[in-house]
């Protein structure tokens, strides 16, 4: 917190050390320390003159308040004169950083009709920034781009590596694809937000070409493009280890420094891809061993490939190795009891979480136990167990069960399974299928076709996009079609 008679100084020293007061608005710690900074700004006259020590106090203002959108807009209203473009930018780029993205656009709105800013290449990014954080980011992306055309902006590098994203968030990647490829120059960003975007959206082999291009054109990546990219290998249905070793090949020779989150995403590429003994190697390198992520990359990818007692034991080594576990490293710790003979293992760890390691049980380890209570044919178990959760049961629990129960034949479980489904999610057919498949297998014929006549009063059928129980007892939902109308005007 600055004192008092630094803020005196800075004051009296306006004319030789112009920089001081923005300087101290940054060290601010509490709001009452910014607030003396602001009144010395005031006094000295900078406010009304340095659009740079205003709007250095309003990223100040909103990095300590608990509404940074209010107290930017707040601020910007009190100032001593008409703020310039730099100025409106820097509160864009507040708002889009902000809790609530969506406070940027009536903003913008207002300075387009009032003219108070004329956007350009220093506004589109933001804009775009708050786009892509928004529920349903394309409708806004497209009007954006749009706008960008008509502002003769749309080949900035920055702006479209601000569309390149806003398209990826809302899964167009097509149309993301179309911004990279009309961009004259690119820049390191922009291949990054690329390669990023395909390995979001499960296009793992398109991110590594996009990756083995941008080191043919001669950019190096950065640690983001390198997770990304490694990310992509874990996940490729072919030539993810040997794409994973060439970067791992090239991290070497440029001298990148193996980071905790580079040493993860090297440990999950090659534990996803069989390579067990490098993933080991990777983890004993690590200049910071004690980190629990490493670990889980480890554990997950071992009990992925069926190497349980080796995942339980590195289980056990963390933790003497003083690694706290976390609730990701329980998910993988269950995810190895799979076989038949670990189900005591698991009942034991499950029922010890909250006492050993202070870890409250989640859906998701409810899940493990669901589905390994249900592959061993304790049905009865596993749909006591969901009733007595301490958390809500979803779909996805309920379907493990309805899972289970096709495989071992639980017609009376999978009833009530069924209902609890149907409760949750009325439209899901893939319900009524699991059942009539089960009431054929017992020969229950009039049930069958209770079943059906049950879902053509409901009006479902197997059409594409609707949602479906998976064999894991996942749900596959179809996306729901943005709003349309112009939010910039």
């Amino acid at each position: 917190m600055p004192s008092a008679p630094l803020v005196a100084a800075a004051v009296g020293a306006r004319v030789s050390r112009r920089p001081n007061l923005s300087l101290l608005a940054d060290r601010c710690a509490t709001p009452s320390a910014l607030a003396r900074v602001h009144a010395a700004m005031i006094v000295s006259g900078r406010l009304a003159e340095d659009a740079f020590a205003a709007s250095r106090l309003l990223t100040a203002y909103a990095a300590l308040s608990p509404d940074p959108a209010a107290a930017a807009l707040a601020l910007l209203s009190s100032l001593p004169c008409a703020p310039n473009s730099f100025m409106l930018n820097t509160t864009l780029r507040v708002l889009a950083s902000s809790p609530d993205p969506a406070a940027a656009f009536p903003f913008f709105s207002r300075l387009r009709v009032t003219g108070a800013l004329a956007p350009g290449r220093h506004t589109f990014p933001f804009l775009l920034k708050a786009a892509a954080r928004l529920p349903l980011p394309l409708p806004v992306t497209e009007q954006l781009h749009a706008l960008a055309v008509r502002h003769g902006v749309l080949l900035d590098a920055y702006v479209a590596n601000g569309l390149v994203r806003g398209y990826s968030v809302a899964g167009r990647l097509q149309a993301a694809r179309r911004v990279f490829d009309e961009l004259p120059e690119r820049n390191p960003a922009v291949y990054t937000t690329m390669v990023s975007a395909y390995a979001q959206n499960g296009r793992h082999e398109d991110a590594m070409a996009a990756f083995d291009e941008m080191v043919r054109v001669g950019f190096e990546p950065c640690g983001a493009t390198l997770a990304s990219v490694l990310s992509a290998c874990a996940r490729s249905a072919s030539g993810g280890l040997e794409m994973g070793c060439h970067v791992h090949d090239l991290m070497t020779a440029w001298g990148v420094p193996v980071s905790t989150i580079l040493g993860t995403a090297l440990i999950d590429m090659y534990v996803k891809n069989g390579a067990i003994k490098e993933a080991f190697a990777v983890l004993d390198g690590l200049p910071e061993r004690h980190v629990t992520g490493a670990w889980n990359a480890l554990i997950s990818g071992l009990a992925h490939h069926g190497h349980r007692e080796r995942a339980l034991n590195l289980f056990r080594q963390m933790q003497q190795e003083g690694v706290p576990p976390n609730a990701t490293t329980l998910v993988g710790a269950l995810s190895a009891c799979s076989h038949p003979g670990l189900l005591d293992e698991a009942r034991r760890l499950f029922s010890s979480m909250e006492k050993d390691f202070g870890i409250t049980p989640a859906i998701q380890h409810y899940g493990c136990m669901v589905d390994l209570l249900g592959r061993a044919g304790l049905l009865s178990e596993a749909e006591d167990l969901i009733r007595g959760m301490s958390c809500e049961a979803d779909t996805v629990i309920w379907g493990a069960l309805l899972t289970a129960c096709k495989n071992h034949s639980g017609i009376e479980i999978a009833e009530r399974a069924a209902v609890e489904m149907l409760k949750l999610d009325p439209s899901n057919h893939g319900v009524y299928v699991v059942l009539s498949n089960l009431y054929a297998e017992a020969g229950r014929w009039q049930d069958v076709d209770k079943l059906r006549k049950e879902m053509k009063g409901a009006r479902l059928s197997k059409i594409p996009g609707a949602s479906t129980v998976n064999g894991d007892g996942s749900l596959e939902q179809p996306e729901s079609p943005p709003p349309q109308g112009n939010v910039l005007v």
